[in-house]
C-alpha cells in the first residue's frame, strides 16, 4: 500500500563465468525453473541444465525468487551438475517428447493468439460505443450551454446587471463548478447527476453497476482524483471547509465503514463469543473488521487507489480511516457527542482535533442519516433493518444470550423504534451539525422533525387498534387484555431503556 507496491524493483544477479561477470534480472513473478534457464543462457549452457551456485567460500545458494541479490565484487560462481548420458533409446524418446510438447506450444498459441485478438477487438468495439456515446453527450452538452447563454442573456438583460455570472435563481447565485474534470470517465445523464445531489436519491432504483458510475462521479466532482492521482472513483461535492485529504479520508472511510457486516451487532458478538469478538478483544469488533477488510482489499495493487501517494500521505489516511470508521460504533456515541460540543463554543477549522471530531460527527452523521430523506425513501429501508433486527433476537432467544428491548419483536414496533432513535440520536446531533452549519437546517432537521411526527402519528394509531383489540372479547367470551401485552405496554418497556439501549 502507499508507494510501497508501485516501487519494486526487479533484483539483479551477477554470475561469474570462466571470470568474466554476467548480470541477470529477474521479477518476483519468476520461478525457480525460469531462473535456471536465465542462468543457463547466461552462461552459454542449453536451457533445463541443472546447475548450482556457490558463493565466495563455495557454500550453495538456493536457486528461486527469494534469493540473495549480490554485486559485481562478490558473483555466484557457476557450476553444471554432471549429468547422466542417455542412452540411444532415450535419447530417442526424449526427442519425441520435445516435438510433442513444441506441437502443443504451437496449437496453444494459436488459440492464445485467437483469444487476443477477439478480445483486443472487443475492446476497440466498445470503444467505438463509448466514443460514440460521448459525442451523444457531447451535442446535448453543446446544447444545454446554448440555452443557459440564452437564458442569461436574457436574464440579464432585465436586470441590467453587467455581470454575466451574477444571475439570480430564486435567491440564490450562481457560482462556477470546481476541479470537474473535462474528459467522461463516466457516462451519466444530466437527470441523474441532478438527482444524485439531492436527498431524494433512491438506490432501491438502481443496479450495482450504476451505483458504481454514480461513486466514480463522484470522486471526480470533488476533485479527488486529479489532486492524489487515484483511479477515477468519486465522491459528490458538498464541504468547503476541508482539505481534499481531509474529503478524500471522509469520503473513502464511508464508503468503508460497513465492509463485510455481517448481520449481528457487536452487543451479539461480544454475548456469543464470537471468532471476530475474540479477535478485537471486544472493542468494537464489528468496526475494526470493517477497517481491516478496506486495508486487506487496498493491499491488493489492482484495487490499490493510493498507489500514487507519498508513504506519509498514505500513513495519514489509514490513521484517518481507522479513526473515522470506529467513531461509527454506536457504543462511542455519548462519548463522541461530548467532545464536540466542548469544541462548538470555539470551534477552529485550523485546529486538526476539533476537524477530526467534525469529520466524526460528519461520518457518524451519514452511517445513520436514513431519516433524513423523504419517507417513501427512508421507510423501506427501516423495514430492512427491523426485520435485521428481529433476526439477530431471535438467534439470542434460541442460543439463551440477553436480548436487547429495542431489537424484540414481542416488544418493539416500527413506530416506537423509530420515535426513540430520531428523539434521542438523530434530532441532537444534526442539531449540532445545524449550529456549525446553518444553511443545511432546512435539509436536515426538518425532514427529521417531520418523520417523528409520522411515526407519533403511526403510534397513535397503533395505540388505539390495540385497545380496541384488548377490549375486544374473543370467540370464547376471555379477555385477552391481561394476557397480551398491549402496544403502550410495549412502548413502555422499550421507552424506559432507550436511550441507552439504541447506543449499543
Amino acid at each position: 500500500m502507499g508507494s510501497g507496491s508501485s516501487s519494486y524493483r526487479p533484483k539483479a544477479i551477477y554470475l561469474d563465468i570462466d571470470g568474466r561477470i554476467q548480470k541477470v534480472v529477474f521479477s518476483k513473478h519468476c520461478n525457480s525453473s525460469d531462473i535456471m534457464d536465465l542462468f543457463c543462457i547466461a552462461t552459454g549452457l542449453p536451457r533445463n541444465t541443472t546447475i548450482s551456485l556457490l558463493t565466495a567460500d563455495d557454500a550453495m545458494v538456493s536457486i528461486d525468487p527469494t534469493m540473495p541479490a549480490n554485486s559485481e565484487r562478490t558473483p555466484y560462481k557457476v557450476r553444471p551438475v554432471a549429468i547422466k548420458q542417455l542412452s540411444e533409446k532415450e535419447e530417442l524418446i526424449q526427442s519425441m517428447l520435445t516435438q510433442v510438447v513444441e506441437q502443443f506450444s504451437r496449437a496453444f498459441k494459436v488459440n492464445e493468439l485467437k483469444a487476443e485478438v477477439a478480445n483486443h477487438l472487443a475492446v476497440l468495439e466498445k470503444r467505438v460505443e463509448l466514443e460514440g456515446l460521448k459525442v451523444v453527450e457531447i451535442e446535448k452538452c453543446k446544447s444545454d450551454i446554448k440555452k443557459m447563454r440564452e437564458e442569461l442573456a436574457a436574464r440579464s438583460g432585465r436586470t441590467s446587471c453587467p455581470c454575466k455570472y451574477s444571475s439570480v435563481h430564486n435567491g440564490k447565485k450562481l457560482v462556477p463548478r470546481r476541479d470537474v474534470p473535462t474528459y467522461p470517465k463516466y457516462l451519466l445523464s444530466p437527470e441523474t447527476i441532478e438527482a444524485l445531489r439531492k436527498p431524494t436519491f433512491d438506490v432501491w432504483l438502481w443496479e450495482p453497476n450504476e451505483m458504481l458510475s454514480c461513486l466514480e462521479h463522484m470522486y471526480h466532482d470533488l476533485g479527488l482524483v486529479q489532486s492524489f492521482s487515484i483511479h477515477p472513483v468519486t465522491l459528490r461535492r458538498w464541504l468547503e471547509k476541508f482539505s481534499q485529504m481531509d474529503i478524500l479520508i471522509l469520503m473513502t472511510a464511508a464508503i468503508c465503514h460497513d465492509l463485510d457486516h455481517p448481520g449481528y451487532n457487536n452487543t451479539y458478538q461480544v454475548n456469543a463469543r464470537t471468532e471476530l469478538a475474540v479477535r478485537y478483544n471486544d472493542i468494537s469488533p464489528l468496526e475494526n473488521h470493517h477497517c481491516a477488510v478496506a486495508f486487506q482489499i487496498l493491499a491488493q495493487p489492482e484495487c490499490n487507489i493510493f498507489a500514487n501517494v507519498q508513504p506519509e500521505g498514505f500513513k495519514q489516511i489509514r490513521q484517518g480511516m481507522i479513526t473515522l470508521i470506529l467513531a461509527t460504533d454506536m457504543a462511542r456515541h455519548a462519548e463522541i457527542m461530548d467532545s464536540f460540543k466542548e469544541k462548538m463554543e470555539n470551534f477552529d477549522y485550523s485546529n486538526e482535533e476539533h476537524v477530526t471530531l467534525l469529520k466524526m460527527i460528519l461520518i457518524k452523521c451519514c452511517d445513520i442519516s436514513n431519516e433524513v430523506r423523504p419517507m417513501e425513501v427512508a421507510e423501506p429501508w427501516v423495514d430492512c433493518l427491523l426485520e435485521e433486527y428481529f433476526m439477530q433476537s431471535d438467534r439470542e432467544k434460541s442460543e439463551g444470550l440477553p436480548v436487547a428491548p429495542f431489537m424484540d419483536r414481542d416488544k418493539v414496533t416500527k413506530a416506537t423504534a423509530q420515535i426513540g432513535f430520531i428523539k434521542f440520536v438523530l434530532i441532537p446531533m444534526f442539531e449540532m451539525v445545524t449550529k456549525l452549519f446553518p444553511a443545511v437546517e432546512e435539509l436536515m432537521l426538518q425532514p427529521l422533525w417531520e418523520s417523528r411526527d409520522h411515526y407519533e402519528e403511526l403510534k397513535q394509531r397503533d395505540d388505539c387498534v390495540n385497545e380496541r383489540e384488548a377490549d375486544s372479547p374473543t370467540a370464547g367470551g376471555t379477555d385477552t387484555s391481561s394476557s397480551s401485552p398491549s402496544s403502550r405496554e410495549k412502548s413502555r418497556d422499550v421507552s424506559n431503556s432507550e436511550e441507552n439501549a439504541l447506543l449499543n
